[in-house]
């Protein structure tokens, strides 16, 4: 037995030396899934969502059973795509302005392209919807996305006045351009990634496949919905010792649509999975299955506490799958620690690419773990955190350091008593705080954690937030949409709220449209302030939703965009703002 397990891992150390000395390098799919909790999958105990396919990838191949994200979307995505905590990105929030990701920012796409990959990315980017943080900006040669954090949110305004039908029949950003698409949300970017593959099966390519589903609006074609519409979600877990979170009826009800898309999700995989083996190619194709952060609604996540928003486990541990055949054929369990922040790094190793230059990697990469190398991982600390706007000091925060958890939900000036403490190993569902009886070890992870915090929000991509570029040939006419806007704490679909965005305005005439929610009532005078340049002009219009000023002279200038309609004591803020340059 012993002479087999070594023979087996010098044939995995002599596979990647050759695929490196050969400089052979394999195809990268990456699938991320939004809100779809470690406990949404069949592999994860859950008896009632059917994901056979997903199983199977799991089953067969490499299963990372600690693995962390972010508690929310666009922290993950910025980490996934760049290696490091997001707030080094600049990447502070889900919108309010904060989920632009700064244009220095290196991502897997543009790593790989020192290898002359060709890149594509299909789903949700939340990232940034202008120049210059599109994905076509940031490495991809190809973009089949939708704008903001998500379909049917004000940021998408594609698809926003669709409502409940906003995942059917989607008019989508197809690199930088809309264009109308034909069918359900999850098998148009299905679609557009296989299209994408079978393009350039003959060159290495990176897809990133990251469906927007199962994330709210909970909209489902109705035949996966049937497959879901009798079942009890909360059954099942009687004689179950872990906790579990009781359902309401809306929870229930909820369940049912979000197994029912992440069924369909399932399904499609199913169809990528098998077109690689039709172009046979899937022996050099290195694939990772993931998701963003854990479940947004009350439902099984494996007795884990807390969930998406949480920095409790159930928040922030996702499953992670991958598989690799040409360095590693079978199945195995890592239970090491890792993170979003690794999958870069890991990549730069297998694909052979250099690593992004003069900025700190948080992330390692894993293929020392799959190897099966001696690595000092043992006391790896992560970061987390999560509230509006900018991480609150000691509000829904932690550091893990290996067995060890500090959690803080608490007062900027709370001492160690204040704060909860877990040994995971022993307590995997953070039932028990223990830091009166450790006081000494919970310290010296709170003094880890000030750290931490301290040097994260010094960041300058923070400080500094990167700019939408306002009169760029690469952008023209532009579309300044609520996600990105910042101002009142928690723009959304308010009528009268201050808003602005931060810009980066080049010389010239512009004309200028202001969408509204709703048709304006009553007459009164719109302005347009770009630092201390101020137009304005009298609206006598009513039951219109557009407002239009005409030939603006703007000059050169980094400033906040602050628009808004002035009528009868109020102050309505617009829905989008176009500007559009005209020489």
């Amino acid at each position: 037995m012993k002479a087999f397990v070594f023979i087996a891992l010098f044939a995995l150390a002599f596979a990647a030396s050759s695929l490196a000395q050969q400089n052979t390098r394999p195809n990268v799919i990456i699938i991320m899934t939004d809100d779809q909790g470690y406990g949404d999958l069949g592999i994860t105990g859950n008896p009632h969502v059917k994901t056979p396919v997903i199983d199977k990838f799991a089953s067969k191949n490499i299963r990372f059973n600690n693995f962390y994200v972010s508690p929310v979307c666009a922290p993950t995505r910025s980490s996934l795509m760049t290696g490091r905590f997001s707030l080094r990105t600049g990447v502070r929030d889900t919108y309010n302005g904060g989920a632009t990701m700064a244009t220095t920012e290196v991502t897997i796409a543009e790593m790989l392209k020192q290898a002359n990959y060709k890149t594509g990315v299909f789903g949700k980017w939340h990232l940034g919807d202008n120049y210059p943080s599109r994905p076509n900006d940031q490495g991809f040669d190809e973009s089949v996305i939708h704008l903001s954090g998500g379909m049917g949110q004000v940021g998408d305004f594609t698809t926003y006045f669709q409502k409940d039908k906003s995942y059917f029949d989607p008019v989508l950003w197809h690199n930088g351009e809309q264009e109308k698409h034909d069918g359900y949300c999850s098998d148009i970017f299905t679609n557009q990634a296989i299209k994408f593959i079978e393009s350039n099966q003959q060159k290495p390519f990176f897809c990133y496949l990251a469906f927007n589903a199962p994330h709210t609006p909970l909209q489902v074609p109705d035949e996966y919905y049937q497959m879901y519409k009798d079942i009890d979600p909360s059954s099942g877990f009687e004689n179950d010792n872990r906790p579990f979170v009781k359902m309401s009826e809306r929870d229930k009800e909820d369940a049912r649509k979000v197994y029912a898309m992440v069924s369909n999700i399932d399904d499609n995989l199913g169809e990528l999975f098998k077109k690689l083996d039709d172009l046979n190619i899937a022996d050099n194709t290195l694939v990772i299955f993931m998701t963003d952060n854990g479940p947004q609604q009350t439902r099984y996540v494996a007795g884990m506490r807390g969930r998406k928003g949480s920095v409790f486990r159930g928040g922030v541990r996702v499953p992670f799958y991958m598989r690799i055949p040409a360095l590693f054929k079978g199945e195995k369990d890592i239970e090491i620690t890792a993170a979003h922040i690794d999958i870069l790094p890991t990549l730069s190793e297998i694909c052979n690419v250099e690593l992004p230059k003069n900025r700190k990697i948080d992330g390692k990469s894993l293929l020392p773990l799959i190897q099966n190398k001696t690595i000092d991982w043992a006391n790896r600390s992560l970061f987390f955190y999560w509230t509006r706007r900018f991480p609150e000091k000691y509000n829904n925060i932690a550091l893990q350091k290996g067995k060890y958890k500090l959690v803080g939900l608490t007062d900027y000036n709370a001492t160690i008593e204040d704060f909860e403490f877990f040994n995971i190993e022993e307590d995997p569902y953070e039932q028990n705080n223990i830091v009166l009886e450790n006081k000494n070890i919970a310290n010296n992870l709170k003094y880890e954690l000030d750290q931490y915090y301290i040097e994260l929000i010094g960041s300058e991509n923070l400080i500094n937030p990167q700019p939408i570029i306002v009169g760029s040939e690469h952008e023209n006419p532009i579309i300044l949409n609520r996600n990105d806007a910042s101002g009142a704490r928690a723009i959304w679909s308010q009528e009268e709220i201050y808003g602005k965005w931060k810009v980066s305005i080049a010389e010239g005439d512009y004309n200028v449209r202001f969408k509204f929610i709703k048709p304006l009532e009553a007459k009164g005078r719109m302005y347009l302030e770009t630092g201390a340049i101020i137009n304005q002009m009298q609206n006598e219009t009513t039951d219109t939703d557009i407002i239009e000023m005409k030939n603006i002279h703007l000059t050169k200038m980094d400033c906040d965009l602050i628009p808004f309609y002035s009528t009868k004591g109020k102050s309505i803020f617009p829905f989008w703002v176009e500007l559009e340059k005209l020489d």
